[in-house]
């Protein structure tokens, strides 16, 4: 099976033109099916219904085009020649489909019919069940030979196509942030789903997605720091991972390392984790607390961390600093945490600043066994004022410099009774409890549509300010979607 839709020059950067809606459900909807697909039978009612809604989806593209094809190129998703625009309802869809094309060998999959739902869910399967065992430039051909055995004939499948430089050129800064997250994010899951598997997949693409978290932070860090507050509850750990080395970036930076040493502590903290790809997965995923051998068998990913990166194909130099991080990060600074050691040692610089973020992240973060996750102001007082908790005071006070009192993404109450919530740190140092905010609504409860920022700062004919944050907000109270702000 072949594709008889190529890619273009031309195309491959387009992203005006189509229906940026429409495609956007159908990706949404795929995604959702792969997901029923992967956690019922299939004669389940959300299987049948998710595979429903992706069939409709996929009509009402290939109603108004005449086909219907989604395809990867590089780190991006198109619909037939049109891109799709990352947003926050989509950003988990794309990298999951990203990840699913990427490991099964093919550049996309195409439809002029409507398929049955058979077919869709033959291929759903299929897509979750890769031929790994065969190399990447192999899979493809592997791949159709599986569809024709199951006679489903109704899909065309594409080759890779990876035109990656051409089109982040034609990106805005906020997009390209964006795209530099969702790119993050299909590494983190590449790099921790091959450690589980016991695969020893490579470090160029994840010093590739490094380098561009980094060169963000150094363009345009607020966009950046903005998307650490998205949340998808199915992707924790790649999402943490990946929020963990863009706050820890920022606050290297913060800390005026020097453009290579912020490259090596993004590589450290976005694989700080990575031993627990060697845990039991109904381990991480278990509800309410853990029983004494079960931590003891969670704490293991500190060392089973570094047995995983020094696994890795490294092209004759060994990651050792992230191998340091990923054994030190829970080990807090008088050494009471985990791994217990026999003789006193000072922990790195890195260690310090990914157990920072890495708290940070985690307990603002709705997870199985914490549902109601602390605000960013609540966990930055207690990192600053419970010193049980082993961090660095040195470390703590710059990551609050950089935050400020009241994080990004934090719901606040002003003293004139208005709702809105942080945009970003004001860049005067001397204004840490004064952050840029977005009104959310009036002080009579009516929400606003106004996206221009408001500087704290900013005072009054009286000479007093203008407005002054009273206290902050439980955004879900509010039904409030942080990241609908920042994506």
């Amino acid at each position: 099976m072949t594709a008889p839709h190529s890619t273009t020059r031309a195309d491959r950067g387009t992203t005006d033109g189509g229906n940026q809606k429409t495609i956007r459900a159908l990706i949404v909807a795929m995604n959702s099916a792969v997901r029923a697909v992967r956690l019922y039978p299939v004669e389940n009612t959300a299987v049948q219904k998710a595979i429903a809604e992706l069939g409709a989806c996929a009509d009402r593209v290939r109603e108004s085009e005449g086909h219907c094809t989604v395809r990867r190129v590089g780190d991006y998703l198109f619909v037939n020649d049109t891109r799709l625009r990352l947003t926050f309802d989509n950003y988990a869809a794309v990298a999951a489909l990203l990840g699913l094309f990427r490991e099964a060998g093919i550049g996309g999959v195409g439809t002029s019919e409507a398929p049955p739902p058979r077919s869709w869910v033959v291929l759903l399967s299929f897509l979750q069940a890769p031929p790994l065992e065969h190399p990447e430039e192999e899979r493809l051909t592997h791949f159709t030979a599986r569809l024709e055995t199951a006679q489903v004939h109704d899909f065309e499948l594409l080759p890779a196509v990876d035109d990656q430089d051409e089109l982040d050129h034609d990106l805005d800064a906020k997009e390209r942030a964006r795209q530099t997250y969702v790119r993050s994010l299909d590494v983190t899951r590449e790099v921790l789903t091959s450690a589980r598997l016991g695969k020893s997949p490579g470090l160029k693409r994840v010093k590739r997605a490094v380098q561009g978290i980094v060169d963000a932070i150094l363009t345009d860090g607020s966009s950046m720091i903005g998307l650490t507050t998205l949340r998808d509850f199915d992707e924790y750990t790649f999402v943490h991972s990946v929020n963990v080395c863009i706050l820890s970036v920022a606050l290297g930076r913060r800390l005026a390392l020097s453009k290579t040493q912020l490259l090596d502590l993004g590589l450290a903290a976005l694989l700080h984790d990575i031993g627990k790809s060697r845990v039991p997965r109904e381990l991480l995923n278990k509800r309410g607390h853990l029983a004494e051998d079960e931590q003891v068998v969670l704490w293991t990913h500190t060392w089973n961390g570094v047995l995983a990166l020094f696994a890795l194909p490294n092209g004759g130099v060994r990651p050792w600093r992230a191998m340091t991080a990923a054994y030190e990060h829970h080990m807090k600074t008088d050494l009471s945490g985990y791994p217990k050691v026999s003789r006193q040692r000072k922990l790195s610089l890195f260690s310090k600043i990914i157990a920072v973020t890495d708290g940070f992240d985690a307990a603002t973060t709705t997870r199985v066994y914490q549902d109601a996750p602390w605000s960013p102001a609540d966990v930055l007082r207690g990192m600053r004022d419970n010193p049980r908790l082993g961090l660095d005071p040195v470390v703590v006070k710059a990551f609050i410099n950089l935050t400020g009192i009241y994080p990004v993404g934090t719901v606040v109450v002003l003293d004139t009774f208005e709702l809105a919530i942080v945009l970003a740190a004001n860049p005067d140092p001397s204004a840490l409890s004064r952050p840029i905010i977005r009104l959310l609504m009036d002080d009579r409860g009516n929400l606003l549509d106004d996206p221009n920022p408001v500087d704290l700062t900013v005072r009054a004919a009286t000479g007093q300010f203008a407005r002054t944050i009273i206290r902050t907000e439980d955004p879900q109270r509010y039904g409030i979607n942080i990241g609908d702000y920042f994506a």
